[in-house]
């Protein structure tokens, strides 16, 4: 597919929203709405005991508190992994001497141009956030356990925190 055509409708701080129309080699074209977002950095804070630090704040397309792990934009000319240690260090104070790379995708590929990165952040030291002027977050530790129970019970919503934590537990915890 190629674009043939992109007219901005919408444009904020934090994304955008075009109409494209993309065509095929045999001609077949499609129009779509597309928020077109920078990517984002994505953190799955683990301890020495294997808990994970969730932040729970009000999201307002959700219109309700979430739990989820640190996250936040990429700023421009930003890499995912420079982004991912603002991030922790923004909402949670902590700082991580060891990093792993888990994976990158698209949460919502059908209208949603937003590439998330995702790393797992360990050996970790505690500091002082440095919450956003927008942000009013709350954190907590929880065990694998209380972790596995959250998703099942639907207390844990959120794509992201879901996908990084059962890709940790599958991926790196079955070596």
């Amino acid at each position: 597919m190629k674009i043939i055509e992109s007219k901005e409708l919408l444009r904020t701080p934090i994304f955008r929203v075009t109409m494209d129309r993309a065509v095929d080699p045999e001609g077949f074209e499609i129009d779509r709405a597309i928020i077109r977002h920078g990517g984002s950095a994505v953190v799955l804070p683990v301890d020495e005991k294997g808990r994970v630090l969730l932040a729970r704040q009000f999201r307002l397309p959700a219109n309700d508190y979430l739990w989820e792990i640190p996250a936040g934009r990429l700023d421009p000319g930003e890499t995912p992994l420079k982004a991912a240690k603002r991030e922790l260090k923004e909402e949670t104070g902590l700082s991580a001497k060891k990093w792993t790379r888990l994976f990158s995708l698209f949460m919502s590929p059908g209208f949603l141009a937003e590439k998330m990165h995702i790393y797992v952040a360990q050996e970790l030291k505690q500091g002082k956030t440095q919450f956003m002027d927008d942000e009013r977050i709350e954190s907590q530790w929880y065990t694998p356990k209380q972790m596995n129970e959250m998703i099942k019970a639907g207390r844990i919503i959120d794509g992201k925190t879901i996908c990084a934590w059962l890709a940790w537990r599958t991926l790196l915890k079955a070596k």
